[in-house]
């Protein structure tokens, strides 16, 4: 007797199928390989879109890439007086170039949060007419970040040397430690993406948190100036180690001690993790809530 008849129907691809029938995930995820697949196929998707969003906040003009560029360093100013002149640092311009390559690095994650967090819920439209892995919502939202972030640092080499901060070979250093950024970027981005479809008031709540977690940063301070009862704040914090690196790169000429480059990457890892797990699992929620 043939068993075709009682043999289970092949799954269909949902995103290029003509016919979408959606059936509940095991365990609430996708099948893995058929997402990550279709989501570099579509990666054109998110480069467009990280384009649009681009046009939208003027990176094509004059005038918009000009702010771009003054509004980091005009906040640089601000907390280079407010910090530098209230406690004296002896070295100034030591301080001011690690104050401004910190802020521009954390000018980065901040931007990367703000739009990735509405990322999802303003695609609605998107995501009702349309089948395509939501994934690439936070992703065009990273990428358009850090689009932003590259001009911000044209403006520190001016002041590294200015500073005379050293040019060695070290400074290559600077590129697996941004690589390591925007994928925590990412894996935060996809938690924060997801956590607004749950929680509509997330976006609202995260500048008050964007704001601590700066203070909370080795940016307006050294990593090595931290007092010996809070320097678990550098290890508790996912962007401390990192940072804490980045600094000891371009101000001091110094490869980044093993712990810390080791602790930024364990972050990172299970932020990409747990981020990408958590919004693939959510997903199929995401047009019901909208």
């Amino acid at each position: 007797m043939s068993t075709t008849a009682d043999a289970a129907p092949e799954r269909e691809n949902e995103f290029t199928a003509r016919r979408h029938v959606y059936e509940p995930h095991r365990v609430g995820l996708p099948p893995l390989i058929p997402y990550v697949q279709e989501l570099w196929r579509r990666r054109e998707f998110a480069v467009e879109l990280s384009r649009t969003n681009l046009r939208a906040q003027h990176f094509d003009t004059a005038f918009g890439q000009l702010w771009l560029i003054l509004n980091p360093l005009l906040l640089g100013f601000v907390y280079f007086l407010l910090v530098d002149i209230l406690h004296h640092h002896k070295n100034a311009d030591q301080f001011f170039a690690h104050l401004m390559s910190g802020l521009f690095l954390y000018y980065f994650i901040q931007q990367s949060l703000t739009q990735s967090v509405k990322s999802v819920v303003s695609g609605g439209k998107l995501i009702l007419n349309s089948a395509f892995p939501r994934a690439l919502l936070p992703l065009a939202s990273v990428r358009t970040a850090f689009i932003r972030f590259l001009p911000t640092m044209l403006i520190y080499i001016p002041v590294h040397f200015i500073t005379a901060r050293p040019v060695t070979w070290q400074l290559l250093w600077t590129i697996p430690i941004v690589a390591i950024l925007v994928l925590l970027a990412t894996g935060l981005s996809m938690i924060l993406a997801a956590g607004q479809v749950y929680f509509r008031d997330l976006n609202n709540f995260l500048p008050y948190v964007l704001r601590m977690w700066l203070y909370l940063s080795p940016v307006l301070w050294f990593a090595n100036e931290a007092p010996h009862g809070f320097k678990w704040l550098i290890w508790v914090n996912p962007i401390g180690p990192l940072l804490a690196a980045w600094s000891d790169i371009l101000i001091n000429g110094q490869v980044p001690s093993l712990l810390l480059f080791v602790s930024g990457l364990l972050w990172m890892v299970g932020s990409v993790v747990v981020g990408t797990l958590f919004f693939m699992s959510r997903e199929r929620e995401f047009a019901v809530r909208l």
